[in-house]
């Protein structure tokens, strides 16, 4: 009978117009949830298919269903913290509920960045799900792979202890002063023999200077060097060496602590002459542990410093760039130097910059990259299944999970100091619960209707 298809339909009506209520009501209840995925409420009717071919028409109804707007992206506004982490792209955040989670643990998706670390250093966010990164090399290399979940690890700040960085590069800028005077002592110089060099404080340098540098533990080592004015114009002798020279040892042809001896040459417009210049430009210190002889020019940290071979470039200049070594006739001085490398230093922050590098900065100005936050993309983001904590799982609809480096494809950048707002408009949500009330309450006049048109049926009986 046509009037029960109706009451049928207007039941239909209240039911499916109750379930966009409720997908309001979420969407308006977490406005201020980071991330949150907004639901709309898509209407379906249901039409009866044999009522078609008759001359009454039977109602079939209305059904309603929830679809998230995941793929859909929310503003981004700025955070409170370093580790307030969103996605200005496609992609997804990869975490797990367990921060010491297996290869064969669940794993999740979710959009809501804002990550802090627990109790245990590990970074989760407002819904308890634990960050997951790949870990960077001591070398800095990365092992990126674009679905296997067992190269990536919950990134931990608790870990990261102290740093130092050993000296890998002096530059040294200075003047020799052209017109210095030949001392007596150049006429028996020597650098191989103790009584005739300046290593050993035998000989009177013209210009020295001490550069201190860091070895492999962050200690502070001091490097001098020593010249002397040649006899042969705008030429000067020259030896490197260390203070205390108790500090290495060395091989034939170093003595007193020396490490490079040679010779600093000029032109004749005070430049540096590469071409006649024998300084060496490379210190390679051998490891304090080392055990075999030292070749002629070789020197080692000596065994009692217990620290780790070293190479050092030295920038003395060039004849076509400014700074550098050069003789002019003006006062010898030692300009400037830069060295690199840093004492020891504790862990004082955490950045995080657009291509998803965790970088772990130290009191003593070292900054190092530790882990890689990577973005995972998917074909059908919206067919994602929806869990509680604003958190999504693969689903046959979403296709499989691709991991990649920010910025890289499809992926988006990661911004720091971020977060993604919902994607809620209250203005639409507020017209849709004005148009969705309508609707239940003409739903219920159907089945009101309906009923008062039973019961005149019912009446004609008596």
């Amino acid at each position: 009978m046509s009037i029960n298809s109706a009451l049928l339909a207007g039941a239909s009506g209240l039911i499916s117009n109750s379930s966009a209520l409720a997908a309001i009501s979420d969407n308006i209840a977490n406005v201020n949830t980071v991330g949150y995925k907004r639901a709309n409420s898509v209407f379906t009717p249901l039409y009866d298919a044999g009522g078609s071919s008759s001359d009454r028409y039977s109602a079939a109804g209305v059904r309603s269903v929830a679809r998230l707007a995941i793929g859909e992206s929310g503003l981004l506004t700025p955070g409170a913290s370093k580790t307030d982490l969103a996605i200005s792209g496609r992609g997804f955040f990869v975490v797990r509920d367990q921060p010491q989670a297996g290869a064969n643990d669940p794993v999740s998706f979710t959009r809501a960045g804002r990550f802090s670390a627990d109790d245990e250093g590990y970074l989760r966010n407002d819904a308890g799900m634990y960050l997951s990164g790949w870990p960077v090399a001591a070398d800095g290399s990365v092992v990126q792979n674009p679905s296997d979940l067992n190269t990536l690890e919950t990134i931990n700040l608790s870990s990261i202890g102290g740093a130092a960085q050993a000296t890998t590069s002096m530059a040294i800028n200075a003047n020799l002063q052209q017109t210095q005077t030949v001392s007596a002592d150049e006429a028996t110089y020597d650098p191989t023999v103790t009584a005739n060099n300046m290593a050993s404080g035998n000989v009177t340098p013209d210009f020295q200077r001490s550069v201190p540098f860091y070895d492999s533990v962050g200690g502070v080592r001091t490097l001098t060097i020593s010249l002397l004015k040649s006899a042969t114009p705008n030429q000067w002798h020259a030896e490197i060496h260390m203070v205390p020279a108790g500090d290495i040892s060395t091989g034939a042809g170093l003595v007193d602590g020396q490490m490079a001896t040679g010779t600093v040459a000029f032109d004749a417009q005070g430049r540096l002459d590469t071409g006649n210049t024998t300084l060496p430009t490379t210190l390679d210190f051998l490891s304090s542990t080392n055990v075999a002889p030292l070749a002629a020019n070789e020197f080692q940290w000596a065994t009692a410093t217990g620290i780790d071979a070293q190479s050092i470039e030295l920038d003395f200049g060039s004849p076509n760039a400014p700074g550098g070594f050069t003789q002019y006739d003006s006062p010898s001085t030692l300009l400037s130097t830069n060295v690199n490398g840093s004492a020891f230093g504790n862990f004082a922050s955490v950045d995080v910059d657009e291509e998803g590098y965790v970088f772990a900065k130290f009191t003593n100005g070292i900054v190092r990259k530790i882990y890689q936050v990577p973005v995972a993309t998917f074909v059908n983001p919206d067919g994602l299944e929806a869990q509680s904590g604003g958190t999504f799982n693969v689903t046959p609809e979403s296709g499989a999970y691709t991991l990649s480096p920010p910025g890289l494809g499809s992926a988006g950048n990661i911004a720091s100091s971020t977060l993604e707002s919902s994607n809620v408009d209250l203005a639409t949500e507020f017209t849709s619960l004005i148009t969705t009330q309508r609707a239940y309450s003409a739903s219920s006049k159907i089945i009101t209707t309906a009923d008062e048109m039973l019961d005149e049926a019912i009446r004609m009986k008596r």
